[in-house]
């Protein structure tokens, strides 16, 4: 082969495959980039709406009218809208969004002391959930594989769709009521011990269960069907190879993917059930500085929260473009 004739094959494709990729990576980064500037811009402008006054919350309300407003000008708050907006997005900038105004702590500080209870919740909550929807997807597509089982596949699909549109906040009332004020058998508040743990897991997984179990079903029933499945059948495979050889490694793809979204909103998700549970992570400190109207503090923490989810959705982006670099193409 002649070097003419060498040069044309591969190299090309290779330069193309790679300026694919990289395009598609600046428009997630640059896509990710405006969505978090957006976050930024409506946590800024977020409780601006809200009625009552910040800097009368931080002295009381019984407090001089001359050190409301010495208050007021030393929280920035008679500074106009632009140039607060412009401080706001400074003091993330530099990792220095102010004090807590109810707290009389710095921002970071509170950030940091709270954020591993909530992410030690969600964690362990994606663990459960992907530990149950997984075999539980896959024993139901084995069950109603070829139209059989009609009942039972009928049932499944009723409840797994009920619970999976039930908001956590209800599942976490209903939980409580039943395990900890009717039985006594689990702690309704705080982060005690292993068992403290349980009621705010359930809350957050029971609708993710439901939900990652039947992607599972649905994308189990089409690899079942598969040719190689097939052949695999007739050669009379056992069922423990079968399924966990052959169909789960082709489920890892969409499973994986759904299960990283699905922990992005277990993350927004942990704001109302952690209020529920006086679970002493970022969700209950979020709930009470939105009330307080304690700025720096609740608008920090809805970038934080956002920013988390965000970066989420980015990363799961970038990983399935690996994965499948089909998806790059697509896109171009």
């Amino acid at each position: 082969m002649t070097a003419t004739e060498l040069a044309t094959l591969p190299r090309p494709r290779l330069r193309a495959a790679g300026g694919g990729w990289a395009m598609f990576l600046l428009r997630r980064l640059g896509t990710f980039v405006l969505s978090l500037w957006g976050l930024v811009t409506a946590a800024f402008l977020m409780l601006q709406v809200i009625p009552g006054d910040p800097a009368r919350l931080a002295v009381g309300m019984n407090a001089p009218v001359a050190l409301v407003e010495a208050t007021r000008h030393q929280l920035g708050l008679d500074l106009p809208l632009p140039v607060q907006y412009l401080r706001f997005i400074g003091g993330l900038l530099t990792g220095d969004p102010g004090d807590s105004i109810a707290l009389h702590q710095p921002v970071l500080d509170v950030i940091g002391s709270r954020l591993p209870a909530t992410l030690e919740l969600a964690f362990i909550t994606i663990v459960v959930v992907i530990v149950v929807a997984v075999p539980t997807g896959l024993l139901f597509a084995a069950i109603s594989r070829g139209g059989r089982h009609r009942l039972v596949d009928l049932g499944y699909t009723t409840v797994s769709g009920v619970l999976a549109v039930v908001p956590e906040f209800l599942l976490g009332v209903g939980l409580v009521y039943v395990f900890a004020v009717a039985t006594h058998l689990l702690p309704v508040a705080g982060r005690t011990g292993p068992a403290s743990y349980v009621l705010p897991v359930a809350a957050l997984a029971i609708g993710a269960i439901a939900l990652l179990s039947r992607i599972v079903r649905a994308e189990a029933l089409t690899v079942l069907d598969a040719d190689y499945m097939r052949t695999a059948r007739a050669k009379r495979m056992p069922a423990r190879l079968l399924y966990l050889r052959h169909a789960l490694p082709n489920l890892l793809t969409a499973t994986l993917t759904m299960s990283a979204i699905i922990l992005g909103s277990l993350i927004a998700g942990t704001v109302l059930v952690e209020s529920i549970f006086a679970w002493p992570g970022l969700g209950q400190t979020l709930v009470s500085s939105i009330t307080d109207k304690d700025y720096p503090l609740a608008q920090t923490l809805v970038v934080v929260y956002g920013g988390i989810v965000l970066l989420i959705h980015f990363v799961v982006d970038v990983v399935l473009s690996l994965v499948d670099p089909r998806s790059t193409i697509r896109e171009a």
